[in-house]
């Protein structure tokens, strides 16, 4: 691995704009966004078919195609979503890569890395505190514990902790209710992260969280709590990318986390501004597949950010076809043309979901 220092000055960012984390990681300072008048780049999402249970290898192919430009020549950066705890130690496992196409220093990436996460799950969990103590208070006039939404967050996947019964100590614990824990990165704050143009925007994005609605049905905000300022206080360095490398020395920025599933699934819009001032080619991902996680790149960080991609790559496989034409998993080693050609009803329909986009 090259110091972080190294990789800053190949990408042309100026060392006064990195904020180190150790030797091979920084934060990078809002101070280095450029202009979109000066942005470099060309923007290219990559995107895959329906996923298998094995994963379709979306974040490593992207990965390896930075790598390759880097050998050709080309300035290049790919920016990744952050990953997870609850992923890493279950099945699906890390989120930088694998083989020869990684991002590194991979353990630190993947647990911890800069703590967005950390960051995100604290403010969230101020938020649940805080408007729970507003019930408690009456400071929001028909706020009770019925109209409560906003639960908790953990980075783990703790079963026990899916649904639960909370504030059970008495009146003095809070308001007796049922509620959840969800996973860090299914955070509502987490998906306003990964939109958010700067700290202004993030903090009147924050502001706008509903947390609950009065015995009337009015909804009540973030901002009728007046807790805006405290949440900010947690998330002020969370909205500044973060730089790593490739295994050959590619710059990465990897900024925010958001799911596909309940979010929209691609890493920061701030990371994508940062990376097309300087790199000559900017390769992203969205999750999982063309019709969830692309249709909502083009829908809605497309259109939040006015970054329209200038090619779209769609990651599919010889095993994946054959299990969506029917092969059972323990013979998907196995040859059987057949079952390829029958996946390749699924390839088609995700090609004609690019295409319909009007994107190579």
């Amino acid at each position: 691995m090259e110091p972080i220092t190294k990789i800053a000055e190949a990408l042309g960012l100026n060392p006064d704009h990195l904020e180190p984390y150790g030797r091979y990681k920084a934060k990078i300072s809002l101070d280095a966004l450029k202009s979109p008048a000066d942005y470099r780049g060309k923007l290219v999402v990559v995107t895959g078919i329906t996923p298998t249970p094995a994963g379709e290898g979306k974040t490593t192919t992207a990965i390896g195609l930075t790598q390759g430009m880097g050998r050709l020549g080309h300035k290049v950066s790919v920016n990744l979503r952050e990953p997870t705890l609850g992923p890493i130690f279950g099945i699906k496992g890390g989120g930088t890569g694998g083989g020869m196409a990684r991002v590194v220093p991979e353990d630190e990436i993947n647990i911890h890395f800069t703590g967005d996460a950390h960051a995100v799950g604290s403010a969230h969990n101020l938020l649940a505190a805080l408007t729970e103590n507003a019930v408690f208070r009456g400071s929001v006039p028909g706020l009770d514990a019925s109209g409560l939404m906003w639960n908790r967050v953990t980075d783990a996947s703790d079963r026990g902790l899916r649904q639960v019964i909370s504030g059970v100590g008495g009146s003095g614990y809070g308001p007796l209710r049922e509620a959840r824990f969800d996973i860090v990165s299914a955070s509502e704050i987490m998906a306003i992260l990964a939109l958010a143009d700067d700290p202004e925007d993030l903090r009147a994005r924050i502001s706008r969280i509903v947390v609950g609605e009065t015995t009337g049905g009015d909804p009540v905000t973030v901002d009728q709590l007046a807790v805006s300022g405290a949440l900010m206080t947690l998330l002020h360095q969370t909205v500044m990318p973060n730089l790593v490398q490739t295994m050959e020395g590619q710059p990465s920025i990897i900024h925010a986390g958001p799911f596909g599933n309940i979010a929209h699934g691609c890493s920061s819009i701030l990371a994508d501004k940062m990376a097309l001032g300087y790199a000559d080619y900017v390769i992203t991902e969205a999750g999982f597949a063309s019709d969830l996680g692309f249709e909502k790149f083009m829908h809605i960080k497309t259109r939040q950010s006015g970054l329209l991609p200038s090619a779209a790559v769609l990651v599919a496989s010889a095993r994946a076809l054959k299990w969506h034409g029917g092969t059972r998993r323990r013979d998907l080693g196995n040859p059987d043309p057949g079952a390829v050609l029958t996946g390749g009803d699924n390839l088609a329909h995700h090609i004609s979901i690019v295409t319909g986009f009007g994107l190579p």
